[in-house]
Parts: C-alpha cells; sequence; structure tokens
C-alpha cells in the first residue's frame, strides 16, 4: 500500500470521527435549546392561565363603568385604565416623535461624529436605565418645583422611556436602508430631507412603527415612575395638572392589600393589561404585514 493511500485512508476515519462529534455536540446543543423553550413556554403558560384564572374571577361590567372604591364598595377600573389610555398616549405622542427625529440624526447625519457617538451613548445609557430612576428625575424636575403630582409629570417619565427606545429602533432600521438607494435619490435632484421622509421612511416603515409599539408595550406597564409622578387617584380625574390614576399604579396598590376585592381587581387590572399590549401587537403585526 502506497503512502498516499495510507494518508488518505487516515484522512477519511479522521473525517468520519469528526462528522461523529459534530453530530454527537449538535445533537447536545438541539436538545438544550429544545429544553430552554419547553421552560420558557412553560412558565409563560402558567403566567397566562394564573392572570385568566384569577383575573376572570372579578371581571365584570362594572369594572369598566364604576371608578375605583374603598374596600368592600366593589368599586371597577374605570379612572386607572383611563389614566393609563392618557398617560400612554401622551408619553408616546411626547416621546415617538422626539426619538425618531434623533434616530434619523444618528443614522443619516452624525455617522462617524464625536457628537453622534456621544448621543448614542447617552441613548444606550437610558435604554437600559432602571425606570424607577427616570421617574426621580422627573420628580426632582416638575413634581417639587410644582409643588405635586401631576399627569403631566407621569405622560412626561413615560416620554423619557419611550425615545431611547424609539431612537435604537430608527436608527438601526435606517443604516438597513442600502446606500445605493440614498443615492439615487440624491442624483435625481431630491433634497436630502425629502429623500429620508419619502424613500427611507416609506421603506422601513414597518420597521419604526414596531418600534413605536415596543415602546408603547414598554411604558403601559410600568409602575415605578408614576409613583413618583402622577402617584394615583382613587377618583375620577382626567386633569392632567393633578394627581392621575395608572392601572400599574392600582394593580400595585390593590395586590399589596389585605382585602380580598381589592387583590381579585388587582388580577382583574393586570389581565386588561396583558390583553391590551396582546391585543395592539398582534393588530399592528396584521395591519403591517407585507401585502402581495
Amino acid at each position: 500500500m502506497s503512502t498516499t493511500t495510507t494518508f488518505a485512508a487516515r484522512d477519511a476515519v479522521m473525517a468520519r470521527k469528526l462528522g461523529r462529534r459534530r453530530h454527537r455536540v449538535d445533537a447536545v446543543f438541539r436538545t438544550l435549546a429544545l429544553a430552554a423553550t419547553l421552560v420558557g413556554l412553560i412558565f409563560l403558560t402558567s403566567i397566562i392561565i394564573t392572570l385568566l384564572w384569577r383575573g376572570l374571577e372579578s371581571m365584570s361590567i362594572t369594572v369598566f363603568t364604576d371608578v375605583t372604591r374603598p374596600p368592600g364598595s366593589h368599586g371597577g377600573l374605570l379612572n386607572a385604565i383611563v389614566g393609563t389610555l392618557i398617560q400612554t398616549t401622551l408619553g408616546t405622542v411626547i416621546g415617538a416623535p422626539i426619538g425618531l427625529l434623533v434616530g434619523t440624526y444618528l443614522a443619516e447625519y452624525a455617522r462617524g461624529s464625536k457628537l453622534g457617538d456621544a448621543v448614542r451613548f447617552v441613548s444606550d445609557i437610558l435604554l437600559s436605565a432602571p425606570s424607577i430612576l427616570i421617574g426621580l428625575f422627573i420628580y426632582q424636575l416638575m413634581v417639587l418645583p410644582f409643588g405635586g403630582f401631576s399627569g403631566i409629570a407621569g405622560s412626561a417619565a413615560l416620554a423619557v422611556i419611550v425615545i431611547p427606545i424609539v431612537v435604537r429602533t430608527t436608527e438601526d432600521m435606517l443604516n438597513l436602508v442600502p446606500n445605493t438607494l440614498r443615492e439615487a435619490v440624491i442624483a435625481l435632484g431630491a433634497p436630502k430631507w425629502k429623500m429620508i421622509t419619502l424613500v427611507c421612511y416609506r421603506s422601513v416603515l414597518p420597521g419604526l412603527l414596531t418600534g413605536v409599539l415596543l415602546a408603547v408595550a414598554r411604558i403601559a406597564g410600568e409602575t415605578a415612575p408614576l409613583l413618583f409622578t402622577s402617584l394615583g387617584n382613587l377618583t375620577w380625574s382626567v386633569d392632567l395638572t393633578k394627581a392621575m390614576s395608572s392601572l400599574p399604579v392600582t394593580i400595585y396598590a390593590y395586590a399589596g392589600s389585605p382585602y380580598q376585592d381589592w387583590i381579585a381587581l388587582g388580577w382583574t387590572g393586570a389581565l386588561l393589561i396583558t390583553v391590551g399590549v396582546l391585543t395592539l401587537n398582534v393588530v399592528a403585526r396584521f395591519a403591517l404585514r407585507p401585502r402581495v
């Protein structure tokens, strides 16, 4: 047997051993990934089942038609629901445009600049900052100077949370637009602002809206910043200059109370937030799906 044949046989044996080893490693990691997926699904399913089981106990028309009342009064969550809708909507209206403009600046005007790097760094810090710190910041900025809690302060705290999420999403989406597309539009004589608004934004519109929806889902369940800003209100109030109720704060207060009717309403409020965020995401996916 020649030396060449010997080396070829040895290489073939080593290739088979290496192939079997790769198959074993692949099987191990596939099993671990499947096990992790099953564990996650088990926890997610248990959370949903618990929410449905405990949340549907006190679900009635009164929840949507009556305001929060003292224990034993069979109140509802109308003021908390309306307060959450007002503050979440206002926070998104304030924060989303700012985040969109900052993200556009970072992607289109500040590539490689020191100012852009500084803005990106601050945005990333805000993105990972605990929401309670944002609540304390707005408390010092808008609550103490004006002498009281207010819905405006709560909306401002939520807007600060929205901004870095939209900034990151906008920058990442705009970076996906090919430079050749930009060059083609500029070559036709269009100004840069028109290229951004009419071409780049349209190309990544589903991604931009997804970022806004992620921000809405994030702030809809925030409790800590609202405790320091809008505080909460057990009566009906839509006055943004005064303390305003919200579902997360109401859930926090009710879940820690010793009264069974409040605890049951707290579970119902948690179910409402979960269903609302889930519905928003499902509707958005269907609305933004590509049309053939």
